[in-house]
C-alpha cells in the first residue's frame, strides 16, 4: 500500500482546504511538509481542489465534476476537515461532507489512525509518553456504514444493514498485518501484534470478520494474532493501552474506538489519519471543522501536520516524515508549544506551525525558551 515516488521529482499533492478551521490547518501542514522535503532535497507541488460544505453552498455539489479522476492522478491528497451544520440537504441531513464520496469513490479501504501519546501532552488517563503508541486500522468501505443513505424507517421502526464481504475483510486484515511488520511492536512487550476487535459473540457478521482475520493471520507467522471483543477493547484502550500494537476492526467500531483512544493522548487535535487504498490515498485529521473557532488562530494544527507526515511516509519520503514527527514531539517536549486545557495551542495555529518549521530547520539546537 505504500506508494514510493522517485526522489528526483517533486511530490504532487492535491489539497482540499476544507471548511471552518480547515484552511488554517492545511496551510500550517503545507508549510511544514514543504520545509521537510526541501531539507531532504525534494520539492512539492500543491494543487487545490474545490470541495466541502462551502462548495456545496455555492454549486450544489460537495465535490466538483472530475475531482475524483484528478485526485487519482496525484501522489496523494491532503484534506482538511469539512462540513458546516448550517449547510443541509432538504431532508435535514448535513451536506458538504466528503467521507462517503472519497472513501467509496477512491476505494480507500483502510482508515489508518495512529494513537500516540507525545511528550508534553497530558491525556485523560495516567500514562506517560511512550506508553501509548498503537494504530487502529478501520475498515473504511463496508460494515454498518455501508448502509449510509440506504436504511429504511417509518414512525414505528428503522433498520440499517451491516454488510461485510470476504474481499473487504481480507484486504483490510492484510493491511493491518503489513503495518505491524513495519512497526516496533507494542510498548508493553515489543511484540508485533494485530488485535482483531469484534462482537463475534453476538453477531454472525462479526464471526465472519474474525474467521477471515484468522485465515489471513496464517500468512504472517512473525506477527502475533490477538482477539478482543469491542466492549473489552474499549476498556483496555483506557486501562492498559500499552498492550496494543495494531488493532483492526469494522467501520463503526473503528470510528468509535479511535475517539476513545484520542482521549488518552490529548484529544482529537493530536490524531491524524490516512485513508489508503491500492491506487489512491488521502490524509486528514480525525476531527471536524469547528466553525465556531474558524479564523481565530486557536485551532491545534498538530493532527493536520501529523497527517502530512503520514502522507510523506506513504509516498516513500520516510526520512522527511520522521523529521516532521520528531519536530512536533520536540516542540511539545521542550515547552515551545503548550496545548491548553481547551485543546488549543498557546502560541496559536500559525505560530505553532512556525515553531515546527523552526525545529525542522535547526534539529540540533532545540527550540525551547532560553
Amino acid at each position: 500500500m505504500q506508494n514510493v515516488q522517485p526522489a528526483d521529482r517533486p511530490l504532487r499533492v492535491g489539497v482540499i482546504a476544507g471548511d471552518g478551521i480547515g484552511p488554517e490547518l492545511t496551510r500550517a501542514a503545507a508549510s511544514v511538509m514543504e520545509t521537510a522535503l526541501r531539507l531532504h532535497g525534494t520539492g512539492i507541488e500543491f494543487v487545490h481542489e474545490d470541495a466541502g460544505a462551502d462548495t456545496f453552498r455555492r454549486t450544489g455539489r460537495a465535490l466538483t465534476p472530475g475531482a475524483l479522476d484528478r485526485i487519482r492522478g496525484y501522489d496523494a491528497l491532503l484534506k482538511g476537515p469539512v462540513g458546516d451544520p448550517a449547510v443541509r440537504h432538504p431532508d435535514g441531513t448535513e451536506a458538504g461532507l466528503l467521507g462517503g464520496l472519497l472513501r467509496e469513490g477512491l476505494d480507500t479501504y483502510a482508515n489508518v489512525r495512529p494513537i500516540r501519546l507525545l511528550p508534553g501532552i497530558r491525556g485523560a488517563t495516567r500514562h506517560e509518553a511512550g506508553e501509548i503508541d498503537h494504530v487502529i486500522v478501520r475498515e473504511n468501505t463496508e460494515g454498518l456504514y455501508m448502509s449510509r443513505g440506504r436504511g429504511v424507517r417509518n414512525a414505528r421502526a428503522a433498520s440499517d444493514q451491516l454488510m461485510m464481504t470476504r474481499e473487504g475483510v481480507e484486504r483490510v486484515a492484510h493491511a493491518a498485518f503489513a503495518l505491524a511488520r513495519r512497526r516496533g511492536g507494542a510498548p508493553a512487550d515489543g511484540v508485533s501484534r494485530v488485535t482483531c476487535v469484534d462482537k463475534s459473540n453476538v453477531l454472525r457478521s462479526f464471526g465472519f470478520f474474525r474467521d477471515i482475520f484468522d485465515e489471513v493471520a496464517e500468512a504472517y507467522p512473525d506477527v502475533e494474532a490477538d482477539h478482543m471483543y469491542a466492549d473489552a477493547a474499549g476498556y483496555a484502550l483506557v486501562a492498559e493501552p500499552s498492550r496494543f500494537d495494531v488493532l483492526v476492526m469494522e467501520n463503526l467500531l473503528g470510528d468509535v474506538l479511535s475517539d476513545v483512544g484520542a482521549g488518552t493522548v490529548g484529544g482529537l487535535g493530536m490524531c491524524p489519519s490516512g485513508n489508503i487504498g491500492d491506487t489512491s490515498a488521502y490524509f486528514e485529521p480525525i476531527h471536524g471543522s469547528a466553525p465556531g473557532i474558524a479564523g481565530s488562530d486557536r485551532a491545534n494544527p498538530s493532527s493536520q501536520i501529523l497527517a502530512g507526515a503520514l502522507l510523506l511516509d506513504h509516498a516513500g519520503h520516510t526520512d522527511a516524515a520522521r523529521s516532521v514527527e520528531d519536530a512536533v514531539a520536540r516542540v511539545l517536549a521542550d515547552g515551545t508549544v503548550t496545548i491548553t486545557s481547551s485543546g488549543s495551542p498557546d502560541l496559536g495555529t500559525r505560530a505553532t506551525a512556525e515553531a515546527v518549521v523552526g525545529a525542522l530547520a535547526a534539529p540540533e539546537e532545540g527550540t525551547g525558551p532560553a
